[in-house]
């Protein structure tokens, strides 16, 4: 059913429920008999959809034909009475009008509709707008839809029509346009053709050729088309091409006779004019070029180089007579002083300075200008190919010279063996033979100046040890400059070759940029002859135009040659000078760290220690004053082996890195940390051990047990006491009988600084670790600072050299591994010392007094946890069964964990006051470890009652304070990481914790909030023999209690 019929039934419906049904009307049967049904509610809804949709369709029709008509109206294409019959046939039909007017009608009868009944009559005026004047109930609505569909389809294609008619119209408008263009477009083209020839053959006929080179490549750039060149006529084709080859001929000919000349001032005038007349003319004109900076190349180059002969000569006559010893008159001497003043010594690195800064200064001021005027022809790559090629061949050869001259190759092969020599001897400790025989002796601490002069004498010769000065023919001072005059040597080189590589980078970006400029000139002779042929340019057809011009790009960058090759003869030549540097920077680094150990134990040994200047560090160092401990360090020395291996291993390496050179700089890194890992790491390990050694107590510096002096200081105190008693027999004699008294105090002072002395040099040993590890840190950052400065950044090249830079961590990493090694062998070897007083002191054990306190300066005293002391007195022995009386008597006496942490301090204070800090820690929590062991296990073989129990947590917390008064490092002093830095201490905490419950009940929640907190190391068996200790506690219950497993 048509949307018009539908609108016809439900008009009807609306009129018969408006006449026929009353609102006071009593039968409500009849009413709800007569109610709409929902279905018919549901097709007056889709009525009235239907009937708005169709009349917005028909305003826009009428509208679009409205519009239609006015177009053409306008076209003047029909006659007035064929437009207003067309504008009749496409009015809106009137019954559709009649549903436009009553609209609004309709819409309001509908509202009310489900609250009135509904009736079949029709209202009196309902079918006056249909034109027959019928009702409209009898009307057919087919018929009605039919004559609707009619119109719509001969509205819509009286709209093609429309729309067809005007796009024609438009089409042959634009037709017409393009034709006028390009007609205007050529008269143009052959106006300029006209005028650019006229131009061009004035100016040549003025001789003004620029201005006549200008005309003709404007000429050229026109590119018109047939019809242009046809309009701009023959006369003016045939003078431009007259006019071309004349002015080609004659600049030709001038650029000849100026390249024959020399005359740079013409070439000036006449290479840009080459580029504009075509490149034919340019090719002719790059081999021209090529032949002029050739000649100018070869005579300035030969000219300094035969000038520099000259005076070579001259010099090494001079030297030689100097050599010879021939008498010079004094005026001679004077002239030769006035023109060594006058003229600079001639090297091999002032001969590569003149070539290179020939080769530079030349395309400097030649390669922009043949860039722009012959780089359609490659001039620019064929010049800086040309300079190269003069430059390689003159400083090659130039450092080869050099090579032969000094025999750099058999030095290089002399410099190995003897480098393998020096390195086989410290690696197996044969180069120690001699390095402690004089480690701490009154000789070395009384020597005189005098000594010292002659014995200084000599060390030149004994540092020249494995045949450096007879094999390599050089001293070390020789050596030194040799290896800067090749580094320098290879600085010059490597920086024409960066400059050399920088010019070839221009050059290929001048080259890309032509490509594009030419891929992008024929897309636009591509667009203009689709324009002149009347054709529109698509997307697709741009876009694939493009891509094939980006394809033809990759193509032709794939077929040009490289201006230089990767590697070139100079290339070879420098790293071939570098591969010998390298060689010869080990040597010298191995000979200096061979000069520093000779100055360590040679005549000026006794001047090789200084303070220890690690613990004025600056930030990011682990050095400092943590807790403020005045003794700490405070007299720690450093010998001057390390600081002079690491300046030696810092001169070579940045040697190195001044080249320039990314190869030799990483080799030299890689021989650095080589050496500085494998040798000096060797060294100063042998030298810790060494030191450790002589503070054994009773073997070394330090007392053995029951107090007694060690070898090393009766050996000092009996040398000390032959010197004195020769002097105290001197005083006697001559009636001084008053000083004996003085004499003794004199002899005791200097025994007990001779002890300390050679104290402070063992440990000294032990700093220079703690110091390397300093040093290579700093060193690690210098050589990357220098990188940074040095080498471009972001290249393969530089990221090798950053990984050898960075290989110095594991140097660091073995130091301070070897530091920690040295410490706890220190700690081994004092650790039976440690365990002798602690049974002493817990009464194990029973010894004589301290003879080593006598001679250190005092008598048997009492520490506090102060630092203060006091007179001796009678200690107990560690005894925790106490009752009432013993525990008062306990805590009024001086129990025996004073005497222990007194005798402990007298151990240790010697060997902290001369450690550095960090290691001054570790040999503190080392042996507060050992003896907290040993305390815990007399605690097992101790009875403890109640009031025994709380004398231990007095004496624990006692013990733990006098630990961290003494560290140094901030982070040891609070309990927590101390207990992790020394777990025997911690253990003693707990058991003071778990000894002085007051009921086994609690044990158990005491047990599981430490674990929790990971705060208890203590295992069950370990509780139970703890808690089997307290005579309240019944070992039946004990056992019951701890009977699972941990």
């Amino acid at each position: 059913m048509s949307s018009a019929s539908i609108l016809h039934m439900c008009d009807a419906l609306t009129l018969q429920n408006d006449d026929g049904i009353s609102n006071n009307t009593p039968n409500t049967n009849a009413s709800a008999k007569n109610a709409p049904s929902t279905a018919e509610i549901s097709l007056m809804e889709l009525s009235r959809q239907s009937e708005a949709n169709a009349i917005k369709l028909a305003n826009d029709l009428f509208a679009s034909l409205n519009i239609t008509s006015a177009h053409g109206n306008c076209n003047g294409d029909g006659d007035g009475d064929t437009t207003q019959d067309e504008e009749e046939e496409s009015a809106v039909p009137s019954f559709i009008s009649h549903h436009i007017k009553n609209n609004s009608i309709n819409s309001n009868s509908s509202s009310n509709s489900n609250s009135k009944k509904y009736s079949r009559g029709h209202s009196h005026g309902h079918g006056h707008g249909h034109g027959h004047g019928k009702d409209s109930s009898s009307q057919d609505p087919l018929p009605i839809a039919k004559a609707c569909a009619e119109s719509i389809l001969h509205s819509l294609t009286k709209v093609a029509s429309g729309g067809n008619a005007a796009s024609s119209s438009l089409r042959l408008l634009e037709t017409q346009r393009r034709h006028t263009d390009a007609a205007a477009h050529d008269i143009q083209a052959a106006l300029q053709l006209r005028t650019y020839a006229s131009t061009a053959v004035d100016c040549l006929g003025a001789r003004a050729y620029t201005n006549a080179a200008k005309s003709v490549e404007s000429y050229r750039n026109v590119r018109p088309s047939e019809r242009a060149t046809v309009i701009a006529g023959p006369h003016s084709i045939r003078a431009y091409e007259r006019t071309k080859d004349v002015l080609e001929r004659t600049v030709l000919q001038q650029y000849e006779v100026a390249v024959a000349n020399g005359d740079l001032k013409g070439l000036s005038e006449l290479t840009p004019l080459l580029g504009m007349l075509g490149r034919h003319l340019a090719d002719k004109g790059v081999g021209l070029y090529l032949r002029y900076s050739q000649n100018i190349l070869s005579s300035i180059m030969n000219e300094g180089l035969e000038a520099d002969s000259e005076v070579e000569l001259k010099q090494n006559a001079e030297t030689a007579e100097m050599e010879e010893g021939v008498r010079i008159s004094r005026a001679e001497i004077k002239r030769r002083e006035d023109r060594k003043n006058s003229v600079a010594h001639v090297t091999v690195c002032s001969k590569l300075a003149k070539i290179f800064n020939v080769a530079v200064t030349h395309l400097r001021h030649h390669l922009p200008m043949v860039a722009f005027s012959l780089g359609i022809a490659d001039g620019d790559a064929a010049l800086v190919q040309l300079v190269n090629l003069e430059v390689e061949k003159r400083a090659t050869a130039v450092i080869r010279e050099y090579l032969e001259q000094f025999g750099l190759k058999e030095m290089h092969t002399h410099a190995e063996r003897v480098g393998r020599r020096l390195e086989d001897d410290y690696l197996t400790g044969d180069g120690f033979d001699d390095a402690f025989g004089s480690f701490v002796t009154f000789d070395n601490l009384t020597m005189d100046h005098n000594s010292q002069a002659s014995s200084s004498s000599s060390l030149p010769d004994a540092m020249d040890d494995c045949g450096f000065q007879q094999d390599l023919g050089v001293s070390y001072s020789q050596m030194n400059s040799r290896l800067d005059e090749i580094a320098l040597l290879m600085q010059h080189s490597e920086s024409y070759e960066r400059f050399i590589r920088h010019a070839v980078a221009e050059v290929d970006k001048a080259r890309v940029l032509r490509q594009q400029q030419q891929s992008a000139d024929r897309k636009r002779q591509w667009m203009q002859k689709l324009q002149q042929d009347g054709k529109d340019v698509t997307l697709e057809e741009s876009q694939a135009f493009d891509q094939k011009e980006a394809e033809q790009l990759r193509k032709d960058k794939a077929h040009v040659q490289h201006v230089l090759p990767s590697q070139t003869q100079l290339n070879e030549m420098v790293a071939e000078v570098g591969g010998y540097l390298s060689g010869l920077e080990r040597t010298f680094l191995l000979a200096g760290i061979q000069r520093a150990f000779y100055n360590y134990t040679g005549a000026n040994g006794i001047n090789s220690y200084n303070p220890l200047t690690i613990l004025s560090s600056g930030a990011g160092s682990s050095y400092g004053r943590g807790n403020g401990s005045s003794k700490t360090g405070g007299m720690a020395l450093q010998t001057s082996v390390v600081e002079e291996c690491l300046y030696a291993a810092q001169q070579s390496t940045l040697r190195a890195f001044a080249t320039g050179h990314n190869g030799t700089a990483a080799a030299a890194a890689n021989v650095c940390a080589d050496t500085l890992r494998r040798v000096l790491l060797e060294a100063l390990v042998q030298r810790a051990e060494t030191g450790s050694s002589m503070l054994t107590p009773g073997d070394g510096f330090l007392p053995g047990a029951g107090g007694s002096l060690g070898k090393a200081a009766y050996g000092l105190m009996s040398t000390a006491q032959k010197g004195l008693s020769t002097a105290t027999k001197g005083r006697i004699s001559s009636g001084d009988h008053g000083s004996r008294t003085l004499n003794e105090e004199e002899e005791r002072m200097a025994m007990k600084q001779r002890i300390d002395t050679g104290i402070a040099r063992a440990c000294a040993t032990m700093n220079d670790l703690e110091v390397a590890v300093d040093y290579t840190r700093r060193l690690q950052d210098k050589l990357t600072q220098e990188m940074q400065g040095t080498f471009a950044a972001m290249t393969p090249e530089t990221e090798q050299l950053n990984m050898c830079i960075k290989s110095l961590a594991n140097t660091m990493e073995a130091y301070q591994s070897s530091s920690n090694s040295a410490m706890d062998q220190l700690i081994s070897v004092v650790m039976s010392r440690v365990r002798s007083i602690v049974n002493e002191c817990v009464g194990q054990e029973s010894a004589a007094s301290s003879g080593f306190s006598n001679v250190m300066g005092g008598v048997g005293v009492g520490v506090g946890v102060g630092g203060g002391t006091a007179a001796a007195v009678n200690v107990v022995k560690m005894n925790y069964e106490l009752d009432d009386a013993a525990f008062e008597l306990a805590q009024l006496s001086e129990g025996y964990l004073s005497k222990l942490c007194y005798m402990l301090d007298e151990l240790m204070e010697p060997l902290r006051g001369h450690l550095a800090p960090r290691l001054a820690d570790a040999l503190l929590v080392g042996i507060i470890g050992g003896a907290s062991k040993r305390l815990e296990m007399a605690i097992k073989r101790t009875k403890f009652t109640p009031l025994g129990a709380l004398a231990l947590d007095s004496d624990i917390r006692f013990f733990i304070n006098f630990v961290k008064e003494r560290v140094d490092a901030q982070a040891l002093t609070s309990n927590t990481s101390l207990y992790k830095s020394c777990n025997p201490l911690a253990r003693l905490a707990q058991i003071a914790l778990l000894m002085n419950v007051d009921d086994l009940d609690d044990v158990l929640d005491l047990i599981t909030s430490s674990k929790r907190k990971k705060i208890w190391d203590l295992t069950l068996g370990d509780c139970k023999t703890f808690l089997t200790l307290r005579v309240d506690f019944e070992t039946r219950k004990v056992n019951g209690l701890l009977q699972m497993s941990d």
